[in-house]
């Protein structure tokens, strides 16, 4: 199913502003429970939760934008306000896993006495780890239904914050057992975990934003796709690149060269629909109708414009009794040169012979102007 922007917004504001209330209500919780209860680890865990209020704001902030329609300063929309957004969401996953690894490592090597905490700050843990876990699954549902990395970052900031209530969690139990530094060791190798998942969403906006291709799988599939359209010649130059959850495509396609421009203009639209029915990312596809493979040169570069060229033949048909009045003039710029097709009212030839004799007396004087590979007269 497509979501339009307005639903996507909506369902990422629905989602998003469930986390903003479960996420006060726990860093109120955490905070003044590791006050009251003696735990340490629970107030730094109430910190991580208010860093998670943090990325629910960047979140709606983006989802406000990235909603927009295009405008004039935005032709292709606001898409990459959201790309921005999960990048941002990826460094403060890393800042929490480097904080998180630093806290194991001072508890390691730290000597002082810790306070045993109360009992129930095992239960404001385990609060914690079932409200954050069941956030995670939501945002993340949520995310994967409507394409968006930005919430899929989220929800990983959400699991954060339940793995490290785990820790806190078994920090505390161990404390009650008389080992207060177990938790550090889980500590440390969860933080690198959480540091992991920061990267790979950070790289992966990163890549869409300085306009990587699409996978090499789908980019095959959308080259056989144009190739089975049965007037596509050949394509090159096909360009693929992601913002935010669309997808947009650049090709040239080769035509026949003596195709009408109508023609040719209906095939582009045909090979555009049929790209955005058959892929539901791409929303956005231009196509460039050539007629011959200019990817490795461009052969017609520096031949005259048609105003030019006209300008020249009239002056050389004008020079022969009989070339008056010539219309319907076609050009065809092929291969470096340029054929020219041209009509004759049939009111004006008196026999056979003379349109015969007409003919070759307009190739000869077409093909003493620079440029011009090939000359046509015809009758109507």
């Amino acid at each position: 199913m497509a979501y339009t922007l307005e639903q996507r917004r909506r369902e990422i504001n629905i989602v998003t502003l469930w986390g903003v209330v479960i996420n006060i209500v726990l860093s109120i919780a955490k905070l003044l429970g590791g006050y009251w209860g003696h735990s340490q680890a629970l107030i730094a865990d109430g910190l991580h939760s208010l860093s998670d209020l943090i990325s629910d704001g960047m979140v709606l902030f983006a989802a406000k934008h990235a909603g927009e329609d295009a405008d004039e300063d935005h032709p292709y929309g606001h898409a990459r306000f959201e790309t921005i957004a999960t990048v941002g969401l990826g460094v403060l996953l890393i800042l929490v896993g480097l904080g998180m690894a630093y806290d194991g490592m001072m508890h390691l090597v730290d000597d002082a006495i810790i306070e045993t905490p109360a009992r129930y700050t095992l239960w404001i843990a385990a609060f914690s780890i079932f409200s954050k876990e069941a956030l995670y699954h939501y945002t993340r549902i949520i995310g994967k239904r409507i394409n968006s990395s930005m919430l899929a970052a989220n929800a990983w900031h959400h699991r954060s914050d339940a793995v490290s209530s785990i820790i806190v969690l078994i920090g505390i139990l161990g404390a009650q057992m008389g080992m207060p530094r177990f938790d550090a060791f889980a500590a440390i190798v969860v933080a690198v975990m959480i540091i992991k998942i920061g990267f790979e969403l950070g790289y992966n906006s990163i890549q869409e934003l300085v306009d990587t291709a699409l996978d090499p799988e789908i980019v095959e599939k959308i080259r056989a796709k144009i190739l089975a359209h049965e007037d596509v010649c050949e394509l090159h130059m096909l360009r693929t690149r992601r913002m935010g959850q669309n997808a947009l495509v650049d090709v040239h396609i080769m035509v026949s060269p003596r195709l009408s421009v109508s023609e040719g203009h209906h095939i582009s639209e045909t090979v555009e629909r049929s790209l955005i029915k058959s892929f539901e990312e791409i929303n956005d596809v231009t196509v460039h109708i050539d007629p011959e493979d200019d990817e490795l040169s461009a052969q017609n570069q520096g031949l005259p414009t048609r105003s030019e060229l006209i300008m020249t033949l009239n002056h050389e048909w004008s020079q022969i009794p009989g070339l008056t009045g010539i219309n319907d003039i076609t050009l065809h710029y092929l291969s470096g040169k340029i054929c020219v097709e041209a009509s004759l009212p049939l009111a004006q030839l008196d026999s056979l012979d003379q349109a015969k004799h007409l003919k070759q007396l307009f190739r000869k004087a077409s093909m003493r102007v620079n440029g011009v590979g090939e000359a046509e007269l015809s009758f109507h």
